[in-house]
């Protein structure tokens, strides 16, 4: 027997009758050959750490555009409170880890530059249906490894493309990521807007602390202890209803405080002109996209294409190239 073969083994002798079996996958568009050392979704997981999209990640906004204070989550670093999130409940509740794992890597791979001011951007100069979810999903069919994509399992993608919204995976370890998403976002939004100085620890609701804890390492337990509490051997994954309202409520509360708050939207506007510039720009000269952008507009729209590349720019990368095409430079005479 292989390593991967014991690891399936272990994987039925362990995991709860709920849990998703690896062997079960329904597999990749592109059949492969198996790996003797890793199962089908530890490859997944592989792919995606080493996939350019990944790595893109450190230089994307979670909330603050571009922060120079280093303190600040990033899309990556949100990325892996989701993915220890997802592990720890996958754990306690015997369901599959490593299909927790890559999906949680994977969720957010499709990002546009400065967060949902971003999203926004490519809703109103793209197409209003325009969701980072399906990008993502775009992302690993599609874009990454030079068009080639990521040729990832079936599970894997439906966790990634159902994390959010009213979207449902078919999967308990992808309902999983839906919900370590939203743990991870409400907290550590919370953390960040503390430091910039939005918000206060006293400004949150005393019956939401009442519930949910006052500490952020606090509520996150609360959280996550709510759910592996309600979901241990059930056949769903959710947290217990006090515990549900009080989270919802307190989403309600970012949104009010700080994701609609003035200072943290205040460069937003910016932001959505610039990149409706930059996709104006690119319609109208298609060539001078990366290749692996300008050459699917032979089977493609040029609008498509050019959202996929406004897509995967970083915040930095977004400013630069603005700044190459529509801000002059200072003369300096050649010596």
């Amino acid at each position: 027997m292989t390593v991967a073969d014991l690891f399936c083994e272990r994987e039925e002798q362990f995991l709860s009758e709920f849990a998703f079996r690896t062997a079960n996958t329904r597999g990749r568009d592109v059949e492969s050959d198996k790996c003797p050392n890793r199962t089908e979704f530890q490859r997944d997981r592989d792919r995606i750490i080493h996939s350019k999209s990944f790595r893109r990640l450190m230089h994307k906004t979670q909330v603050f555009f571009f922060p120079e204070d280093e303190h600040y989550r990033t899309r990556m670093t949100h990325t892996l409170e989701v993915s220890q999130i997802a592990r720890i409940i996958a754990r306690a509740l015997r369901l599959n880890e490593d299909l927790c794992e890559a999906a949680a890597l994977g969720h957010d791979l499709g990002h546009t530059p400065f967060g949902h001011s971003g999203e926004t951007a490519m809703q109103k100069y793209y197409d209003p249906s325009f969701a980072h979810y399906q990008q993502s999903l775009r992302v690993v069919e599609k874009l990454e490894k030079d068009g080639a994509g990521l040729n990832l399992t079936w599970e894997v993608k439906d966790a990634i493309v159902n994390h959010t919204g009213n979207n449902e995976a078919s999967t308990l370890e992808g309902k999983i990521i839906k919900l370590a998403d939203r743990i991870a976002y409400i907290n550590h939004d919370i953390d960040d807007a503390i430091r910039a100085d939005i918000l206060s620890i006293d400004d949150i609701p005393k019956h939401l602390i009442q519930v949910l804890g006052k500490g952020h390492s606090e509520r996150i337990n609360k959280m996550v202890s709510s759910v592996i509490q309600e979901s241990m051997d059930k056949p769903y994954v959710r947290m217990a209803k006090e515990i549900e309202e009080a989270t919802m409520e307190l989403r309600s509360f970012l949104f009010d405080n700080v994701y609609h708050n003035k200072k943290v939207k205040s460069e937003e506007e910016k932001a959505i002109e610039m990149l409706g510039i930059l996709f104006e720009y690119y319609v109208k000269h298609p060539n001078e996209m990366p290749l692996i952008f300008y050459r699917n507009t032979e089977t493609e729209s040029v609008e498509r294409c050019v959202c996929d590349f406004l897509s995967s720019m970083t915040d930095r990368y977004a400013i630069d190239l603005f700044r190459e095409l529509y801000v002059p430079s200072k003369w300096r005479r050649n010596i």
